[in-house]
């Protein structure tokens, strides 16, 4: 991670052209996941997310944003709608670290206190890293976390960190003088499958390192004591990834030169 994040921080370093202005600005919102424990709703929210960013504006138009943000997603079977869903009866909850850096594009000119213009749409991409770390909580109410039990039988525990590509759109505001609020909508295409520690088929309790791990891994009996996760069958959805989304409110201060201007 380190390396990467490096890789980062020099490019957006180095980027270099005429009439910029800096911003740096804060998120708070709400955070969500869509993945084997949310298959159908890409805008529920199970957690909150916050962040800090900076930002060059090479344009009235064109801005690229470094962001570190924070959230904490969930997720509960229990919650479904779906019977089938509230009979695997699985979970999870997992904080997310996330380091990115986005393109940003205003569909209208935008200068805060010097452009004709007090607002714009706006979209955004890039690339980022995120950390995850998901658990689960027991019966008795102790929290475990799920990477290194393996519960799907894998050879070794999965990844704790995945590359993400963020994309989104939102509305910009010029409130006050050089200040701008916004509120927008991103999503987070992720490389792993396993921010939920669920993703193909159930293993054969023989299979898995410890106690511990036999019973997070199929958990439909923990109520009713019939127990459906059959070795072989589908745990999770198939699906090759899982994604998070953001959405929520910036507010931020630019600085600008008079050189902006023109």
């Amino acid at each position: 991670m380190p390396k990467f994040i490096a890789g980062f921080l020099l490019l957006f370093i180095t980027i270099n052209t005429n009439a910029q202005t800096w911003e740096i600005g804060g998120a708070l919102g709400a955070a969500g996941y869509i993945g084997d424990l949310n298959v159908n709703n890409p805008v529920k929210p199970s957690g909150a997310f916050a962040g800090l960013f900076v930002k060059r504006n090479f344009n009235r138009y064109l801005a690229a944003k470094l962001s570190y943000s924070f959230a904490q997603i969930s997720g509960a079977d229990s919650t479904s709608s779906s019977q089938q869903f509230r009979d695997r009866n699985l979970s999870f909850k997992t904080p997310l670290q996330e380091l990115s850096l986005m393109a940003e594009f205003n569909f209208m000119s935008y200068i805060p206190d010097a452009g004709k213009n007090k607002y714009t749409p706006y979209i955004y991409a890039g690339a980022g890293i995120t950390s995850y770390a998901p658990k689960a909580t027991t019966q008795a109410g102790n929290v475990i976390g799920l990477r290194g039990l393996q519960t799907e039988g894998q050879a070794s525990p999965y990844a704790t960190k995945a590359i993400v590509v963020p994309f989104g759109a939102g509305l910009k505001y010029n409130f006050s003088g050089k200040w701008t609020v916004a509120a927008d909508l991103g999503y987070r295409f992720t490389t792993t499958d396993y921010l939920d520690d669920v993703s193909g088929l159930y293993a054969s309790p023989a299979s898995l390192p410890n106690a511990t791990a036999v019973k997070l891994a199929d958990r439909s009996g923990e109520k009713t004591g019939v127990y459906i996760g059959t070795p072989g069958t589908q745990r999770g959805d198939f699906k090759p990834r899982d994604f998070y989304m953001f959405v929520g409110f910036t507010i931020s201060y630019t600085f600008v030169t008079s050189a902006c201007y023109y």
